[in-house]
């Protein structure tokens, strides 16, 4: 059981560059995939929101979880962004990433913002379940080959994410993960995935996702992530927006539901 948290407004220039660690250990970035800290210390007097997680015992100034985001402007329409949430692998289910996303709520609907988004890798699935479950956020669009993380265009594995909107004013009361009702689109077949099935004109329908997708092999995941990019960009322009991660046993199932 881990200690206590407290988050904070970081505004110490050294704390700022103490975050870049917590990046490297949630997702072993290399340095030059690490938001610096000057970046950081910039956006906090800017208009962004800079958020450390802090342990209560032991080293209580080195930081275990971060939030970072920052304004957004399109067409006369403003938001905030989330571009990194990051926790340091230990504390990983410790409700700490629900709590960061809850500190960044409260400030950004103090500065008169009521809608953030934010990206994740669909094939991640428990960052679905915070995303869409614990905070009742959506996706409401798919976008393939979103970041350039490897060197080789084409011997790299496409770096696909959903982006998430959620609606700021709508504080939501997380559920428990409900079973999986509709019409199947894609399920699993072995170890890789199942024929796709497109136009489905149910009000919801799932798509299996693996649970541990990091543990298959090389072309195991390459084979999720596209029957998943055609299954979910379809259904997503198609009117559906991915509103739950279901669950039966091991196995877990995006939600896509029409108003």
């Amino acid at each position: 059981m881990k200690a206590g948290y407290v988050i904070r407004d970081v505004t110490d220039p050294w704390a700022f560059r103490a975050l870049e660690d917590v990046q490297v250990a949630a997702w072993g970035y290399v340095d030059r995939e690490v938001t610096p800290g000057t970046m950081l210390r910039i956006s906090a007097v800017t208009g962004g929101i800079v958020l450390g997680a802090y342990p209560l015992a032991g080293d209580t100034e080195r930081p275990v979880g971060l939030a970072f985001g920052f304004p957004a402007w399109r067409e006369g329409e403003r938001w905030h962004h989330s571009h990194l949430l990051a926790v340091r692998p230990e504390w990983r289910g410790s409700g700490l990433a629900v709590a960061l996303k809850l500190a960044q709520r409260e400030r950004t609907l103090a500065q008169g913002v009521t809608r953030m988004t934010w990206t994740f890798d669909p094939l991640v699935a428990r960052n679905a379940r915070l995303n869409l479950g614990k905070l009742g956020a959506r996706a409401v669009s798919y976008h393939a080959d979103w970041y350039a993380l490897e060197e080789d265009r084409g011997a790299a594995f496409p770096a696909d994410r959903l982006m998430i909107e959620w609606d700021l004013t709508r504080l939501h009361a997380e559920r428990p993960a409900p079973a999986p009702a509709g019409e199947m689109a894609l399920q699993a077949a072995g170890a890789g995935p199942g024929q796709v099935r497109l136009n489905l004109e149910a009000s919801q329908v799932l798509a299996e996702v693996p649970t541990h997708a990091e543990a298959l092999s090389t072309p195991e995941r390459l084979r999720w992530r596209l029957a998943l990019r055609e299954v979910l960009n379809t259904s997503l322009a198609r009117g559906y927006a991915v509103t739950d991660l279901a669950r039966e046993g091991e196995r877990a199932f995006y939600v896509l539901s029409r108003d």
